[in-house]
Formats: C-alpha cells, sequence, structure tokens
C-alpha cells in the first residue's frame, strides 16, 4: 500500500492506494499515530482497492482520536468499501462523503 500525506495548516488529507490489509495496516497506523495539531483528517479512498478487519481498526483507533479534538472524513468510498462500512456500521460510525 502506498500513502500519501498532505498537510495544509490544521488539515490533513492521507491518500491510500492499494490494499488496507493485515500486512499494511501497521504501517497506517504509524504514519497516523502524530496528530498533533491536526484538527480536520481526511482520508481519500479513491485508489483504495481493499479493506481487512485489521484496517477497520484502525480506522476505528484514529476516529475515537480524532473526535477529542477534531473531524475524520471518508472521502471517495468505492461501491465494494462502502458495502463493507455498511455490513460491520462503521456506516454509522464514520463520516463518509
Amino acid at each position: 500500500m502506498q500513502i500519501n500525506k498532505v498537510l495544509e495548516g490544521n488539515s490533513l488529507t492521507v491518500k491510500l492506494i492499494g490494499r488496507l490489509d493485515t500486512v499494511t495496516a501497521p504501517q497506517l497506523e504509524a504514519e497516523l499515530e502524530d496528530l498533533t495539531g491536526v484538527e480536520l483528517l481526511v482520508l481519500d479512498f479513491a485508489e483504495l482497492d481493499y479493506i481487512s478487519s485489521a484496517g477497520l481498526r484502525v480506522l476505528l483507533k484514529t476516529s475515537k482520536r480524532m473526535r477529542m479534538g477534531g473531524q475524520m472524513i471518508c472521502r471517495n468510498v468505492n461501491e465494494m468499501i462502502a458495502e463493507i462500512f455498511d455490513i460491520t456500521g462503521f456506516s454509522e460510525i464514520l463520516t463518509v462523503e
């Protein structure tokens, strides 16, 4: 998986490319470890092909942290990932645009 980050002021956009699974979830978790000063976290899923339960865990953990002082938005969610969010109830927890 490739991760591209763009910080603009207090807004961080993280573009995920490839698969977010058991192998790559720790990489994303490490990239999102320090969100000091970030009030808006945008996760761009336009090129994300797959997400596993390990990836969902990272999203849940990050979402909880962001609620303490900001907002997390998932953008450009494809049909397959949207279906996973619906089945798991994540569509009720996450802000999806």
